[in-house]
């Protein structure tokens, strides 16, 4: 409780001496907003490990760095090796290690560029996702979750080879089945794993008011793949043009 305290005050101070007091007030109140009132429509993901070829996934970048951190010890090791922590920037990185949870992180200039996590037991799912979506650890299953892109870097592929990173890692562990929820508002989480073809099994609906918490799954009756590769976003304005020509 002690250290997550003290790495939300670190990063509080970066937020404050990188991008103003404004941004830190924004970021501020959605952390705290989000523990007291959240809500969200969601799909559910079903993967399904098969081999997949590397060079379908690679980012759009080069000389980038990829590790797997699986405890505090070897990020600490890491840390020390790269001259920065990237718990700094994730506040809860620390205790979602100790929970369990496998981080995969891409970094660029010895910086975090990108973080996405795996979890192999329901104490490190309850960690990286808060919306319980059931997952059957005990029959090859994992899921994953925490997704996350430091926004100069977004839109370079980092996403999908993370993915392909922890769906390969998950395959050689003898997991069969890896899934996760989405929210439909997320186009761009969901475009990435539209690479990898998974079914959406189920919708969700997620509500959450002080203590009282809401979940709702409603399974589909024919479960399909979605296709976001043809997906354009179109202004009101130029939607009124259309509808008038």
């Amino acid at each position: 409780m002690i250290s997550t305290l003290v790495a939300m005050l670190k990063r509080a101070k970066d937020i404050l001496e990188t991008e103003g007091l404004k941004s830190l007030l924004t970021r501020g109140f959605n952390f705290v907003r989000v523990r007291f009132f959240d809500y969200g429509d969601y799909n559910l993901y079903e993967y399904t490990l098969k081999e997949r070829n590397e060079a379908d996934y690679l980012p759009k970048i080069q000389d980038f760095t990829f590790k797997i951190i699986s405890s505090n010890e070897e990020a600490d090791k890491l840390a020390e090796t790269m001259g920065s922590d990237f718990r700094r920037r994730f506040v809860m990185a620390r205790r979602m290690l100790d929970k369990g949870a496998i981080a995969f992180c891409i970094f660029l200039k010895g910086e975090i560029a990108h973080i996405g996590w795996i979890a192999l037991s329901e104490e490190a799912h309850k960690a990286v996702d808060n919306l319980p979506y059931k997952v059957d650890f005990l029959n090859h299953e994992a899921c994953t979750g925490g997704t996350q892109t430091i926004p100069q870097y977004r839109s370079k592929g980092l996403m999908a080879y993370c993915y392909f990173k922890r769906f390969e890692f998950l395959r050689e562990k003898g997991i069969v089945v890896s899934r996760n929820a989405v929210a439909k508002s997320n186009i761009a989480s969901q475009k990435a794993q539209a690479k990898f073809s998974p079914r959406v099994h189920a919708e969700a609906k997620h509500l959450k008011l002080l203590w009282w918490y809401f979940w709702k799954e409603k399974p589909l009756a024919r479960p399909a793949t979605h296709d976001y590769s043809t997906l354009r976003f179109v202004s009101p304005m130029s939607l009124a043009k259309e509808n008038t020509s």
